[in-house]
């Protein structure tokens, strides 16, 4: 999504069918599933389910267009990558239009392959871009422990697990 075109909740727009544009999320929430491009601007879509206007509906026509632009993208793994657990993570301080709170973002990779990803809009407004950043790392290690219990329960071992 470009940055120009920052989503926020405009009383004065003119309000579109909540049905269709909560069918158009829903399409979009199955697609994310295999396609962790998406997630970022799905999320910020999926915040003005309850009373979507025009500027809404274009944006998530704007994504059903990159879509078919990009049918032949998804994730790949094949059987001989490698195991070593890496972690991204990145946040937008104050990124929310309407409620200046935060988008935390994280990517988990397993070799150079992702297998898990989030965007999630923080619970509470950070005071600094700092504490944004610890809510966004608090987050991603809680994700990577889990992942290293379950990856341990299937025989393979992790002594350090780089974030960045």
């Amino acid at each position: 999504m470009m940055e120009k075109s920052k989503l926020d909740e405009d009383k004065e727009g003119k309000v579109v069918d909540p049905l269709h544009y909560r069918g158009m999320i829903g399409t979009l929430l199955y697609l994310r599933a295999s396609r962790p491009d998406l997630e970022f601007a799905i999320c910020m879509c999926a915040r003005y389910q309850a009373r979507p206007i025009e500027k809404h509906i274009h944006t998530v026509k704007r994504i059903f267009r990159y879509l078919r632009g990009t049918v032949n993208q998804g994730l790949w793994y094949p059987k001989d990558s490698s195991v070593a657990l890496t972690a991204f993570v990145d946040v937008d301080h104050a990124g929310c239009q309407d409620t200046r709170r935060s988008t935390s973002g994280s990517l988990q990779f397993l070799g150079d392959r992702v297998i898990s990803w989030s965007s999630k809009r923080q619970k509470s407004a950070a005071i600094s871009s700092t504490k944004a950043e610890y809510i966004t790392l608090l987050g991603c290690c809680a994700q990577i422990l889990w992942m290293r219990s379950q990856l341990t329960d299937y025989g393979l071992g992790f002594n350090k697990i780089p974030m960045y």
